[in-house]
């Protein structure tokens, strides 16, 4: 037996696993935002702009402080970027919701019915190039509070793509499909449930995503204009009041990040419960 038949060569560890299969779709994104942020940096140092560049969040004692503690509350709006973005997310959640669930109806019923689609797409079409701002003064005349009328401006920008894509997938489905429903006797439940919703589903979900950006840069708008209340578009309004503005950058990380995950999270819910539909 030789020396080299009895050496085992070594196994790599799991991290190393990982590095060697994701690091193609790791390290090109990294260079990517590094570059981006050393161009700002290197802008910013200039004299070119007045904007501050990315180093700032740190250099910045007040900065510095809403980074190291996201978790502070001192009361009233004083309170840490985790609790005014959680603050943020709450009101989406509602929003969004309510627009799903009256989009995805809606969209259902507009699809089955020519006659329901030509009398209300006009309408439709015409509600949904309102801008989010401007629904923010109908909504504080009409409800009075800021906490509904935000909600309200969520629901309002969000539900037009989940209704519009829903009626699309329902016209989209196979005539085939329809022609089997009939053949087999299925009762308009069990004819929904079980063949134009799955049939559907990619088109429902793109609707989902498109909504789900829409809602959460709809709660920054609205929160901008409604003072007084905890979340992270009134803490960039009033950071600008103050000229704060590394604070604003520090903020926008915040709105970035969350409205990623929420997109990403759309993405796996639709691998979960579509499996092989993802458009």
């Amino acid at each position: 037996m030789t020396l080299s038949s009895t050496l085992k060569r070594p196994r790599p560890n799991a991290l190393q696993s990982y590095w060697q299969k994701k690091a193609p779709d790791i390290v090109p994104p990294l260079l990517g935002i590094l570059g981006f942020l050393t161009l700002w940096q290197l802008i910013s140092w200039s004299g070119i702009t007045r904007l501050p560049g990315p180093l700032s969040v740190w250099t910045d004692p007040r900065t510095r402080e809403l980074l190291m503690y996201p978790f502070y509350d001192r009361g009233g709006l004083d309170k840490g970027l985790f609790w005014q973005t959680l603050a943020s997310l709450g009101r989406v959640a509602q929003g969004y919701s309510l627009a799903a669930l009256v989009g995805i109806s809606t969209g259902l019923l507009v699809g089955t019915s020519p006659i329901l689609n030509k009398a209300l797409d006009p309408l439709f079409q015409f509600l949904r190039m309102v801008a989010p701002l401007a629904w923010v003064p109908i909504a504080l005349v009409a409800l009075q509070q800021n906490q509904p009328a935000a909600i309200f401006v969520i629901f309002i920008t969000s539900v037009w793509p989940i209704l519009i894509n829903t009626a699309e997938g329902v016209r989209q489905v196979p005539r085939d499909y329809v022609n089997v429903g009939r053949v087999l006797q299925l009762s308009r439940q069990e004819f929904f449930f079980k063949v134009i919703i799955p049939a559907a589903l990619p088109y429902i979900f793109t609707g989902l995503r498109i909504a789900i950006g829409l809602a959460w840069l709809a709660i920054i708008a609205a929160e901008i204009v409604m003072s007084g209340i905890v979340g992270i578009g009134f803490f960039i309004w009033d950071a600008y009041q103050q000229n704060y503005v590394s604070e604003i950058l520090l903020a926008v990380v915040y709105i970035g990040a969350v409205g990623l995950l929420l997109d990403r999270g759309m993405t796996y819910l639709q691998k979960v419960l579509a499996p092989g539909k993802a458009k």
